[in-house]
């Protein structure tokens, strides 16, 4: 049986693609700040899908958990 990678690991990717060079024409004043709370929520939310992925049954759904927060 061949694995398949689930949908939303390359849709969240997709989506760091898009938002990385996005966030380069944020009006300077919220350029960093603003910026910087949008890139973490982003890469939390893949890390907290990676870190599911790994595990199983209960610890499993306590990261899903996290990540749709």
């Amino acid at each position: 049986m061949t694995s398949q990678e689930m949908p939303i690991f390359t849709r969240t990717f997709d989506f760091l693609t898009w938002l990385l060079p996005a966030t380069n024409n944020f009006p300077r004043a919220h350029r960093h700040s603003f910026t910087q709370r949008l890139l973490d929520a982003a890469f939390d939310l893949r890390e907290r899908l990676e870190e599911a992925n790994l595990r199983r049954d209960a610890a499993r759904l306590e990261r899903l958990q996290r990540a749709d927060e």
